[in-house]
């Protein structure tokens, strides 16, 4: 794999704003060598946080699949793009939540209300097993009542361990095309997520995905260089991509090699 520019964070103190599917785990697998990896980072005191497109989870679930993972205490490390659609949303607001358990609660920390049919201010669609017509439909009502449509992101796919299976864009495309109306994303590679990720972590690091059109645009719009992992979506079959990475490794644990040394 290649490398160009980014020896330098060797020996100074950065950021790592890291991906979690294709990253970190597929599915319930465990991507080798992550887990040593991440443990490197923090030995080396750098900041950190996992940056993830899913809205499925919590921040304390995330953390809990982290450990399962040979990660430990990380919820206070964790930025989903539930948290970020919440960003988006008004206290007061009455929202229509088609997703699941993390988008839920981050939507009513965010001190909004919780309706399950118009009229509603907001309809907020992320992930979820349960998408079915009813939801479209209620969606669909909402929006076409006034409602502003936010979406946690517009990934088509995210990979597990027997493959690549739909991601939250293809509902999110679903909704769009019954409504007719274009929504706001909430997550990478836009403004709600950025906001997250440089309050947390501030403004220059490496953003490490596995894909070019989420990770390797919310590099550029971070002002960050783009570490693209072939462990997840992107395989080496597929290059060039564009965005161009800073850097292509086969994994997190070679890249950190090949800084850390």
């Amino acid at each position: 794999m290649h490398s160009r520019g980014l020896t330098h964070y060797a020996e100074v103190m950065t950021a790592w704003a890291i991906d979690l599917d294709g990253v970190v785990w597929r599915g319930r697998e465990s991507v080798p060598g992550s887990a040593k990896a991440v443990a490197r980072i923090r030995e080396m005191g750098h900041r950190l946080a996992f940056v993830t497109n899913s809205a499925l989870r919590t921040p304390s679930q995330v953390a809990a699949k982290l450990a399962s993972h040979g990660i430990p205490d990380a919820e206070d490390l964790v930025i989903t793009s539930a948290m970020a659609t919440a960003a988006l949303i008004q206290p007061g607001d009455k929202v229509l939540v088609v997703g699941a358990g993390g988008l839920v609660e981050a939507i009513e920390h965010r001190g909004a209300e919780l309706v399950d049919k118009a009229p509603a201010d907001v309809v907020a669609v992320g992930i979820t097993d349960r998408f079915d017509y009813d939801m479209l439909s209620r969606a669909m009502d909402a929006i076409g009542r006034g409602a502003r449509f936010v979406a946690s992101n517009d990934d088509s796919s995210f990979p597990t361990e027997s493959g690549l299976i739909p991601g939250a864009g293809a509902l999110v495309a679903a909704v769009q095309v019954a409504s007719g109306v274009k929504p706001e994303i909430a997550g990478k590679p836009h403004e709600s997520m950025r906001e997250l990720v440089h309050r947390q972590l501030g403004q220059t690091g490496i953003m490490v995905g596995d894909r070019a059109d989420t990770d390797g645009l919310f590099a550029q719009i971070l002002g960050y260089d783009f570490a693209l992992v072939l462990s997840g979506v992107v395989t080496q079959q597929d290059l060039p991509v564009e965005p161009s990475p800073t850097t292509i490794h086969a994994d997190l644990a070679e890249l950190v090699d090949q800084i850390v040394g």
